[in-house]
């Protein structure tokens, strides 16, 4: 697989886009990176992946797909050797990756339309918050 034909596959899938991150391009859904290309070098590109799914990848292909170094591959951040991979399980790999971004993406949303119990960061939450409290003897807290 060449490097074009992961950018046109990454940019096939509903909403996404590239940008770059430390000077090599990434691939986004709802702002939240799926997948990169050129790190560590042109050869290669990455997914985010679920830890599981990852698994799944490299015993599926173990010639194309490697944990990334360190924490972000325990994280599931997979490499893949672009010269080794069959165009099918790469597409796979990145759809995996970026359904994982869009649920986020998703729930993120979600989240933000369900109103709060309680003000946060408002005015109306900072009037109802004392600037200094005080513990008496008995336990309880008062303004001071």
């Amino acid at each position: 697989m060449t490097p074009e034909a992961f950018r046109k596959a990454a940019l096939h899938l509903p909403d996404a886009e590239e940008r770059e991150h430390m000077h090599h391009p990434d691939f986004r859904v709802g702002g939240r990176i799926f997948a990169t290309l050129g790190y560590p070098s042109e050869e290669f590109a990455m997914v985010k992946l679920f830890p599981d799914q990852q698994r799944d990848f490299i015993a599926a292909a173990p010639a194309t797909f490697v944990p990334v170094k360190g924490a972000w591959g325990r994280q599931g951040c997979t490499s893949v050797c672009l010269r080794a991979a069959k165009a099918a399980i790469v597409k796979e790999a990145l759809h995996a990756a970026w359904r994982n971004a869009s649920v986020r993406v998703a729930l993120r949303k979600l989240e933000g339309a369900v109103p709060k119990s309680a003000p946060r960061n408002t005015a109306a939450a900072k009037a109802t918050v004392p600037k200094k409290t005080r513990r008496r003897r008995d336990g309880k807290v008062t303004a001071v």
